[in-house]
C-alpha cells in the first residue's frame, strides 16, 4: 500500500510517499518546507515535484493521510482541503491524524508519551499516549489548556506509574524546566525528534487504516481545540 502523507499544521510543511505492508514500512520520498507563511503557495508545487522525482502520480496512491490539527489554523485548512480534493477526484480513501498522534509516533520506545505543542502565552495542546511494542493507545485524548492545568492532568494520571515517560514536541522544549521540576521522581525523557513529520503521520495513518478508521473526503475535518488568535483578541483573551 502506497500512502501520500501531508502535514501542514505547523511551521514545517511535510509531505511524503511511503509503502506500508504489514510489518514493512519503506520511505519512497519525503520533502519538507519550513516557511509557514507560504504553505498555500508551496504545497502543490512541492507535491508535484516529489511525484516527478519518483515518477508517481495520484494513480499510484492507495491511501491519503492528512494532519487535521490542532495547530496553525490556516495550515490545517490548506492540508485538509488539498487531501479532500485528491480524494474526491480519484476516490482514494482518507485517514485523518491529529498532530499530537503524529508526534507520539516519533517515539518508538515503550512507555508513556506526552506530546506537547506550544500554543504561546503559557498555553498548549497535549494528550497522553502509551506505547507497548509499537501498539499505541490514547490514554488521555487531545486537549487545549495552560501549562499549570496540563501539569495537574499529567501528575494525576501518572501518579502511581513507574514507566518511562517521553515528552515530545516544541512545547516540551518551551516548558522543559517546568516539567523537570514537576517530575523529579519520575523516569522522564525529552525527545530530540520534536518536529511534526509526515513519516510519523503515515505510520499512524496506516495503523488506523488496518483498524478500519478511514473513509472518504467527508470523514476528515479540521480540529482546532481552541479559538483562533483573531477570535481570542475580540474576546479579550490571550
Amino acid at each position: 500500500m502506497k500512502i501520500l502523507s501531508i502535514d501542514t499544521s505547523s511551521k514545517n510543511c511535510s509531505i511524503s510517499i511511503v509503502e506500508a505492508n504489514n510489518s514493512t514500512f519503506n520511505i519512497i520520498a519525503v520533502k519538507n518546507n519550513s516557511d509557514e507563511k507560504t504553505h498555500s503557495q508551496k504545497l502543490m508545487p512541492l507535491i508535484d515535484e516529489m511525484f516527478k522525482e519518483v515518477n508517481f502520480s495520484l494513480d499510484n496512491i492507495d491511501l491519503l493521510a492528512c494532519c487535521v490539527g490542532p495547530g496553525s489554523f490556516t495550515g490545517i485548512r490548506i492540508g485538509v482541503a488539498t487531501v479532500k480534493a485528491f480524494a474526491d477526484v480519484k476516490g482514494i480513501p482518507v485517514v485523518g491524524v491529529t498532530s499530537l498522534e503524529s508526534l507520539a509516533y516519533n517515539i518508538e520506545e515503550n512507555g508513556y508519551i506526552i506530546p506537547i505543542i506550544d500554543a504561546k502565552n503559557n498555553n498548549l495542546y497535549s494528550a497522553i499516549f502509551s506505547n507497548k511494542n509499537y501498539i499505541y493507545l490514547t490514554e488521555i485524548k487531545d486537549f487545549a489548556d495552560n501549562i499549570d492545568n496540563a501539569l495537574n492532568i499529567y501528575n494525576n494520571f501518572l501518579a502511581s506509574s513507574q514507566e518511562n515517560i517521553y515528552f515530545v514536541g516544541d512545547g516540551s522544549i518551551a516548558y522543559k524546566d517546568i516539567i523537570i521540576n514537576n517530575f523529579q521522581n519520575k523516569n522522564i525523557h525529552f525527545s530530540t525528534q520534536n518536529l511534526q513529520s509526515s513519516i510519523s503521520l503515515a505510520r499512524c495513518a496506516y495503523s488506523k487504516y488496518l483498524n478500519g478508521f478511514y473513509g472518504d473526503s467527508n470523514s476528515i475535518s479540521p480540529i482546532y481545540l481552541r479559538k483562533s488568535q483573531a477570535e481570542r483578541n475580540l474576546d479579550g483573551e490571550k
